[in-house]
């Protein structure tokens, strides 16, 4: 960034333009609601389960369809700057621009981070409630709070794909539609049309994870699905880092 522009100000301005727009607060309230009712009815139609991370998972499915939500934040982010002219303001405060975008990614992130974490919390606790489990179902339990924190991470992870797919397109429809192609629509399909080589594309793809599982995807472990994530994430987003240094406003 150049000089007279601290980093601070810099993420202090990405958050107070993601705050001022009514899309933030709206994909807020749909994810919320969205994911802590489906975790609620999940977790009142399972009245018992045999381990406590069994119990936690089946809470946790509303996030497979709630986090297409976190597609629309991410894509948005950056599309919605460069519909309304706003974008060439930004880079003019702050002219290395592959900066500006990581910037923006960590305010962006941040936010959806902050918000599963809490939905992940609102999850568990319908667990904890409604779900009968030998020995209750604690925090701490062995598989509980690895799935809580796979749930954050994999809602980062899929918000910096979805930034990354905003600069790449500039554009919120195209966005969106590539984003969620990607993450809920390809990896079932794939999964459905069985096969070894449809199989194996499906789990290539970043398909949307609950806790330690894909969602309606080919099943992988854990660490596998969060490098595969994570690697669509981070090439996603370099490419829309070399674009937006390459490209006229």
């Amino acid at each position: 960034m150049r000089a007279g522009v601290p980093v601070r100000a810099v993420l202090r301005s990405e958050w107070t333009k993601l705050a001022s727009v009514r899309s933030t607060w709206w994909c807020a309230a749909v994810y919320l609601v969205v994911v802590a009712a489906f975790g609620w009815l999940a977790a009142a139609s399972t009245p018992t389960a045999v381990r406590p991370d069994l119990a936690v998972g089946v809470a946790l499915t509303g996030f497979g369809f709630g986090q297409l939500v976190l597609v629309v934040l991410g894509v948005l982010a950056v599309s919605a700057e460069f519909a309304t002219g706003s974008a060439l303001v930004s880079l003019t405060a702050v002219p290395r621009r592959s900066r500006l975008l990581v910037a923006k990614t960590v305010v962006v992130a941040t936010w959806a981070a902050l918000l599963t974490a809490v939905l992940a919390v609102v999850c568990w606790l319908a667990a904890r409630t409604l779900t009968a489990v030998p020995g209750g179902i604690p925090l701490t339990a062995p598989g509980v709070l690895r799935a809580l924190g796979l749930q954050v991470a994999g809602a980062a992870l899929l918000t910096v794909l979805a930034v990354g797919l905003g600069a790449v397109l500039r554009s919120s429809a195209g966005g969106v539609g590539v984003g969620v192609a990607l993450v809920f629509m390809l990896p079932p399909l794939l999964a459905l049309a069985g096969g070894v080589v449809a199989s194996r594309a499906s789990q290539a793809l970043p398909a949307l994870r609950v806790g330690e599982d894909p969602f309606l995807a080919v099943p992988t472990t854990w660490p596998v699905g969060l490098v595969v994530c994570g690697a669509w994430a981070v090439g996603a987003w370099a490419i829309g880092a070399v674009l937006l240094e390459r490209r006229d406003v």
